[in-house]
This record gives structure tokens, C-alpha cells and sequence, in this order.
């Protein structure tokens, strides 16, 4: 479930009714198991700020709490070191979310590689019927020419059993995953195909790191990049990030 909807949960339900425990971790877990939002926990742990713990959600998501569990806040942490401020949760929602993306075979994805050694990797959620994933389409060549590998995973913004989800399965299920691809991002209708395909899985894997619309780049580092970028600058990026 969408983190977002925890604080019109809290507006309505988020009472002190839970004592002090003697362990943060039980006392932070009622307070949000009481909540019945069914919020992923992958770890809870003191933050770098004394006195707030930090909420660690499966797919890279952050909440700060208090050690009682009565109170909850999420935003962003940040380490003013040297006089300049550094973005702590940023840093670990994009290495939970480079995890998530790492652990994809790439059997499930499809695949543009440059003819060299690739100097970096992108990942792209994308929507066949959507008109920046295919602009960022047309400059994958230009991306594998600069050493970018670009990795399609889906996302179909409307939703299981739309035309952009039916259009994703059947480039899945094609022999030539590339070739199809290229045809449904030229606007081109497919031939349906049907086989047992990742896409319904990797638009839930999308939502639940965040991604609300397409294309969204994940860099090699786990850095979400929503919206399409030109490939100069997008090549720039990747290669900084690796």
C-alpha cells in the first residue's frame, strides 16, 4: 500500500493509546500494525538523529518514529556536514531501491546493450502507450552509443488489463522482445500474446518503490529520475551514478 496513504490514516486513528515499551522495535510495530495499512517493515532501527528510530519499508520507503511509537513523520533526514547538507534518506531509500531493481533477472527484462562493454546501466519503467517512453525510446541508440545499457521493466499506468498492459504482455511474450518493443513504441498494434510474464509483478514492484508515472529512470545507484531526460544528459547522469 502507498505510503502516502499513512497520514489520512494518522488524522483519523493515530491516538496515544500505546504505553511505553521497554522495546522500541514491539511498541513501533503495534503503532502501525494498529493502523492496518499493512505497511511493508523490512527493519526498524535508531536514526542518526538521538531519540528517533527509523522505519525501513520494502521497497525503500522511510518513516521516522518516536521510541514509544505515538508519533510519526515522514520526510527527509539530513547531516549538515562541512556546511553542507546531506540527504540521509535519500542515500538509504536509493540503495533499498537499487537492491529491489538489482534483484531482477535479466531474463525478465528487455534489453538495449551497447555493441561495447556498457559503462553504465539504466533502468526504465515504461508504458508502451505513453508518449515520453517513446521519445526516450528514439534515443536509446544515442544512449548505447555514449555506453548507457538501457533495461525496460513494466509499468503499465493504467492499470491490469488496460491496453498499455495487454500491449506490455504481448512484447513479452514475443520471440524477439527487442524488435516488438521498438514496434509498440513506434505506435505500431501488436499481435496479442499471452505466456507467464513478469509484467503485473513489476508494475507492483514500481508502486511500491514509488514510481507514479513513466518513464521513471532508475539510475545504476538506485536514484529515481521521474520523467523523461535527453540522452546527452541522461548518459551524463548514469555515468556519475554508477
Amino acid at each position: 500500500m502507498r505510503v502516502t496513504r499513512l497520514f489520512a490514516a494518522m488524522a483519523l486513528g493515530l491516538v496515544s493509546t500505546f504505553s511505553l515499551a521497554d522495546d522500541p522495535d514491539q511498541a513501533i510495530r503495534k503503532t502501525l500494525d494498529g493502523l492496518e495499512l499493512g505497511l511493508p517493515i523490512e527493519s526498524i532501527g535508531e536514526s542518526p538523529m538521538s531519540g528517533i528510530y527509523q522505519v525501513q519499508l520494502k521497497g525503500g520507503r522511510m518513516l521516522y518514529t518516536s521510541a514509544d511509537g505515538q508519533y510519526l513523520m515522514q520526510g527527509y533526514l539530513y547531516h549538515v556536514k562541512d556546511g553542507k547538507p546531506v540527504n540521509l534518506t535519500e542515500q538509504s531509500e536509493s540503495r533499498s531501491i537499487a537492491k529491489e531493481i538489482n534483484a531482477i533477472p535479466e531474463s525478465e527484462m528487455v534489453v538495449f546493450a551497447p555493441k561495447e562493454p556498457a559503462k553504465a546501466h539504466i533502468t526504465v519503467f515504461t508504458d508502451t502507450d505513453c508518449g515520453y517512453c517513446q521519445k526516450l525510446h528514439s534515443e536509446v541508440p544515442e544512449l548505447n552509443r555514449r555506453g548507457i545499457e538501457v533495461r525496460y521493466v513494466a509499468f503499465p499506468r493504467q492499470g491490469i488489463g488496460s491496453h498499455g498492459y495487454n500491449s506490455l504482455v504481448s512484447v513479452w511474450c514475443s520471440k524477439d522482445r527487442q524488435a516488438a518493443m521498438n514496434k509498440a513504441k513506434s505506435r505500431e498494434e501488436l499481435p496479442a500474446a499471452t505466456c507467464n510474464n513478469p509484467v503485473a509483478k513489476q508494475f507492483e514492484l514500481g508502486q511500491m518503490i514509488g514510481v507514479n508515472g513513466t518513464p521513471a529512470i532508475v539510475l545504476g545507484n538506485g536514484q529515481m529520475i521521474p520523467g523523461y531526460q535527453p540522452a546527452p544528459q541522461l548518459a551524463k547522469i548514469a555515468l556519475e551514478a554508477k
